[in-house]
């Protein structure tokens, strides 16, 4: 099981502290064991919306595979004093120094950078405080304008809403693109892209829908990229006529099926290739028959049709990004 630990700050963020602890919590719900704990320096932490929630004040033992997170608090300019006495600190060093993940959310990246996390290091934090946050810190590198910046072991993010998409991203590191994309899909939010890469997984990038059907095929698909799947038993597996499950995945993604399996099999191969392996060894490993497919493939300078329209009512419900 891996453990997460929330350090709680007078004057945290709900949101925060509550987006990134529902990701974790749905993933234990399908089947990834997390156990979360949430400690402070003392047990009653006020928040920034006028509700006092309950903490801690003994750390548990952690491992290197556990995860600390720093949410962050309501603060003008990091001008207030950051609630976290130095030996609070000193566990965050220390975790980090023992093979640790440690992360934050908005403001929390003032914690990280007290406690000396952040420098020679690529960080961002809410866009309010990005400017203050480098004058602090001038040894790290503050990233503007992204939801989050992994740096080795030291992840930072936007903060508010982006606290999730931190949390669907170390999901994704632990248990791959599908299982993020799953927790996204149950907590009904859209496992988005990292604002600080330009690339992103294929399973991700094609998922900024609400067509629980086409979830469904894009699932089976994910776990079966390699194989040759027929048209008329994935639409079967769906509840779905072949015709039906055509229409509503193109308009849901903008790919028919097989493109959508193409690509996840373009991807792995280019990772592969990336790796040192020749062009027809990568084609069979990702299930193409021989290399010329994955040239064909590899060839394309045009995109692939993009997403369905924004007045499309699958897309009625994006969020704003945070």
């Amino acid at each position: 099981m891996t453990r997460v630990v929330f350090l709680l700050v007078p004057r945290l963020h709900l949101l925060d502290l509550a987006g990134p602890a529902q990701v974790f919590s749905t993933a234990d719900d399908l089947g990834h064991p997390y156990g979360i704990t949430y400690v402070s320096e003392r047990e009653d932490v006020p928040t920034a919306q006028g509700i006092t929630l309950r903490a801690g004040t003994d750390w548990p033992v952690l491992t290197p595979d556990d995860l600390v997170v720093v949410p962050g608090w309501r603060t003008r300019a990091l001008r207030e004093p950051v609630g976290i006495p130095g030996p609070l600190l000193d566990r965050l060093v220390a975790h980090h120094d023992a093979g640790g993940t440690v992360a934050s959310i908005c403001a929390g990246a003032d914690a990280l950078g007290r406690a000396g996390l952040l420098d020679g290091r690529r960080c961002t934090t809410h866009h309010d405080v990005q400017d203050q946050l480098a004058r602090r810190y001038p040894k790290a590198h503050v990233v503007r304008d992204v939801l989050y910046v992994t740096d080795g072991r030291i992840i930072t993010s936007a903060g508010i809403a982006s606290g999730i998409d931190l949390a669907l991203h170390l999901v994704a590191l632990r248990h791959g693109a599908a299982s993020a994309a799953r927790v996204a899909r149950e907590m009904v939010v859209f496992a988005r892209r990292n604002g600080d890469d330009q690339q992103h997984s294929a399973m991700l990038r094609h998922r900024a829908h609400l067509s629980d059907a086409v979830h469904h095929a894009q699932d089976l698909i994910d776990s079966r990229y390699t194989s040759v799947l027929r048209l008329s038993d994935l639409a079967s597996a769906v509840g779905l006529s072949e015709r039906s499950l055509t229409r509503h995945f193109t308009h849901a993604t903008g790919l028919t099926p097989l493109r959508y399996q193409q690509e996840l099999r373009l991807e792995h191969a280019e990772h592969l290739i990336a790796q040192g392996s020749t062009v027809e060894s990568a084609a069979r490993a990702v299930g193409f028959q021989d290399a010329r497919m994955l040239r064909r493939l590899r060839g394309r300078t045009q995109p692939g049709p993009g997403p369905a329209p924004a007045s499309a009512p699958a897309r009625t419900a994006v969020p704003a990004p945070a």
